[in-house]
């Protein structure tokens, strides 16, 4: 399997492991984390080996949102990337604890921000990568405070199979009983 990485983040493939497990050992499978399913549609549309199956997981979404929300994401990442960052985890891992996120953090830069909230995801990429056999499945948090499930759900789900999660957030997680 071939695993694509979340914005700022490296190796948090481990923190799907129910989504993944049964798809580790096989060299046609294609996945990606947010950010990181926008890379793994791109790969897989350009390549030209086999792929049985594309996995996005709570893909980077933002078509819905404005070129304001868009303009102040970049104005304070630029103002202070480390406080942009942990409040970006914070809202990535609610409702689960953004410590999670800690051992897979790494700095990520202006252009991939800017590249996460610009990508319109392009429906003749995924139409012509469905089309060609590979099949799409995309999971989805209804807690989600980085992308709106819903509206992602809508969308995707002309191209694959799409599932919600109720009591999953953006990193596919629940939170603590009680929390």
């Amino acid at each position: 399997m071939r695993f694509f990485s979340g914005f700022s983040l490296e190796g948090e493939e481990v923190l799907f492991g129910e989504f993944l497990k049964s798809y580790k050992k096989n060299p046609y499978i294609v996945a990606g984390f947010s950010y990181g399913a926008i890379k793994a549609l791109e790969y897989v549309y350009r390549c030209e080996e086999r792929v049985d199956r594309l996995l996005l997981l709570s893909p980077a979404y933002f078509v819905q949102k404005s070129e304001a929300f868009k303009k102040t994401q970049i104005i304070y990442f630029k103002k202070d990337p480390a406080k942009y960052l942990k409040s970006f985890f914070k809202n990535a891992a609610y409702p689960a604890d953004s410590s999670l996120l800690d051992p897979f953090m790494k700095n990520g830069t202006l252009e991939e921000l800017k590249e996460l909230l610009e990508y319109e995801w392009p429906k003749d990429r995924l139409k012509s990568v469905a089309e060609r056999g590979v099949k799409i499945e995309i999971y989805l948090g209804m807690k989600d405070r980085v992308v709106d499930a819903q509206e992602a759900h809508n969308f995707f789900k002309e191209y694959g199979q799409s599932y919600l999660f109720k009591p999953y957030g953006h990193i596919l997680k629940e939170g603590k009983i009680g929390g």
